[in-house]
């Protein structure tokens, strides 16, 4: 028997996202128009045996509720179920790059060593890439070694908005 996946889109200041519940834990937070689309949606329904079936819910509420906070700079994380899919690999990258710092950014290197694989820089770099968490996990953060802005699957434009977002930025406090 084939479980859901309730879906609902959330447009952001920074692009269109998908987001994605399955049994109330978030499993899809992803940038609605991106290359690896099909390849992460794919990934995610076969993995939980899933349908997308779009309606809302109490989390997907929360989400965009926390989503909105974090783009008007009133939270710094977020707290939310989630689901990773993916790799134990991969798995392993998300959960490093959820230590990342508000404000922060980390290099492909860097986040290799961290996980005491530094030759592994295309490993991380594609799993960092494969993050269907896009914003919640913050592969955003990652920068390249020249300190430059490379690959995110919701755009170069998106991905500087968001460090520029949280670069320095004073948190409002309602």
């Amino acid at each position: 028997m084939t479980s859901t996946i309730a879906i609902l889109h959330y447009f952001s200041p920074v692009g269109e996202l998908i987001l994605g519940d399955y049994n109330n834990q978030l499993c899809l937070c992803d940038w609605r128009y991106r290359k690896l689309r099909s390849e992460v949606d794919n990934r995610i329904q076969s993995g939980l045996n899933a349908v997308y079936e779009e309606r809302n819910t109490s989390l997907l509420e929360e989400t965009q509720r926390q989503l909105s906070d974090y783009f008007q700079k009133k939270r710094i994380t977020f707290n939310l179920p989630l689901l990773l899919v993916g790799t134990d690999f991969q798995q392993t990258v998300w959960n490093a790059l959820q230590e990342i710092d508000y404000g922060k950014t980390q290099t492909y290197l860097g986040l290799a060593k961290q996980l005491n694989n530094p030759k592994a820089i295309r490993a991380v770099a594609s799993a960092n890439g494969a993050n269907g968490l896009s914003v919640v996990i913050p592969c955003h953060r990652i920068i390249g070694s020249n300190h430059e802005l490379v690959g995110y699957a919701g755009g170069l434009a998106a991905k500087k908005k968001l460090l520029e977002l949280e670069d320095g930025s004073q948190l409002a406090l309602f």
